[in-house]
């Protein structure tokens, strides 16, 4: 039986400098089961042999669509029995959004370090919270593919406009994301889109079973079951149940859209109606349209007219908060 079962994948971004680091942390500490994969379709198999070794926690060292593919596997996969040990996430990777959200920041050897004090000290039950995973439904039968942070509409045209034309440049993370996010507002602002600049936004329909369904073009739509969304918006303070499953949709304008960021500066998003900002809470939400990309963790999906995108949220599951 191994203490902690850490999965990694060489090929994260974060990954490419960090790894003999971690090879060597746990080459010292015989009781970390370290199990590395070359490609994400490994992971079935990385997630079998953990369960054969039994372990207290199970740590990802990747980036988020790592970390969902792991969790759906070990939450689909029943090779646990249907009770998998807590997850912990170390950050690494070009986001982080669910590392950060489970206090998860900064050096990732310094997080795993964190994972093993715990387990020594027998404090994991005192550091498990419990999210909620939106299993995202494509049809067709297959099994739902499970996550926590899911952006749309525009904003996903922002992230991959990002991966594909900013990435490139090989400048800092933190910049790439700003350059960006003011490229997809001047886009917004002056109505273009396209060439250089991120695509305009299309027309999507989005639909909550009991709260109805809205129509038209976003410029952001984000559903989690993290406390936290982008621009550091809080969501379980609106609703006061953490890790439900949450949207935020701010229709392509740049009155809605500052609207929402003004409410968000004041911490007052979701206490009251505001023009073109839709903060919402449910169990099951439909996305669809002409095209309609969408990316859960890191992982991108197209909604089209006749075959909706399908969210509902899991029962919850364990995590281990890194954080004091």
């Amino acid at each position: 039986m191994a203490s902690v079962a850490l999965l990694s994948n060489p090929r994260s971004t974060g990954n490419r400098a960090l790894l003999p680091r971690v090879r060597e942390y746990c080459a010292a500490h015989p009781d970390i089961f370290h199990y590395e994969v070359e490609d994400v379709d490994q992971i079935g198999e990385a997630i079998r042999t953990i369960a054969m070794v039994s372990p207290r926690v199970v740590a990802i060292n990747g980036g988020d669509g790592t970390v969902q593919a792991a969790l759906t596997e070990l939450y689909s996969g029943g090779h646990f029995g249907g009770t998998p040990p807590p997850v912990a996430v170390l950050p690494n990777g070009k986001t982080n959004l669910i590392a950060l959200d489970l206090g998860a920041e900064g050096d990732p050897i310094k997080a795993l370090e964190r994972v093993v004090e715990l387990v020594e000290a027998g404090a994991i039950d005192d550091h498990v919270i419990e999210r909620q995973l939106i299993a995202l439904d494509r049809g067709g039968g297959g099994r739902p593919v499970l996550g926590m942070f899911l952006g749309g509409a525009y904003l996903a045209d922002v992230m991959l406009y990002c991966r594909h034309r900013i990435y490139p440049l090989g400048l800092p993370n933190g910049v790439s994301h700003f350059l960006a996010a003011i490229l997809g507002l001047f886009a917004i602002i002056f109505g273009l889109g396209g060439g250089r600049l991120p695509p305009k936004p299309e027309p999507m329909t989005v639909s909550l079973v009991r709260q109805g369904e809205f129509k038209g073009k976003f410029s952001l739509l984000i559903v989690t079951t993290l406390e936290k969304l982008l621009l550091s918006i809080r969501t379980s303070e609106a609703y006061g149940t953490n890790g439900h499953m949450k949207l935020l949709a701010t229709e392509s304008s740049f009155g809605a859209l500052f609207r929402m960021l003004r409410a968000t500066w004041r911490g007052t998003l979701g206490q009251k109606p505001l023009d073109g900002v839709h903060f919402q809470q449910g169990d099951e939400i439909r996305i669809e349209g002409a095209r309609s990309n969408v990316i859960l963790d890191g992982e991108i999906f197209e909604a089209k007219n006749g075959k909706p995108i399908i969210l509902t949220s899991t029962q919850p599951v364990p995590f281990l908060r890194l954080a004091a």
